[in-house]
């Protein structure tokens, strides 16, 4: 009976030990470098004006890639800015509809331009 007991107890122990680690997962990836603010609106009227530039920009994430999470979108009216984040979350948590604050460059992307995130901060 004592055997069965200890048994049972090691495996709840055990399975709460998995559970807390996979709630666990990390919600800031790659660096930040305390870079000015813009507004996403801005961000997406005037990219040119921010090419080479690291911005710090914060919103609420509309939709993100369902497959891995590597890419997102803040929304600013009916436009939106695609946040990369291939080079530093390949498979970043979802979060779709929650708060994130990223820092990045402004570059070319399939014939417009994206926000390629150095770091992001899912809240």
């Amino acid at each position: 009976m004592k055997t069965i007991f200890l048994f049972c107890a090691l495996t709840l122990a055990a399975a709460g030990a998995l559970i807390w680690r996979a709630a666990a997962r990390p919600s800031s990836f790659g660096s930040f470098s305390s870079a000015a603010k813009a507004p996403v609106a801005e961000l997406i009227a005037n990219p040119t004006r921010f090419l080479g530039k690291t911005v710090a920009v914060e919103g609420t994430i509309s939709a993100q890639c369902k497959s891995m999470g590597c890419f997102f979108f803040f929304r600013s009216g009916k436009s939106a800015l695609r946040v990369d984040l291939q080079e530093i979350a390949m498979h970043a948590p979802m979060r779709e509809g929650r708060r994130a604050r990223v820092e990045g460059q402004i570059v070319p992307y399939d014939g417009g331009y994206q926000l390629a995130a150095s770091g992001v901060e899912f809240e």
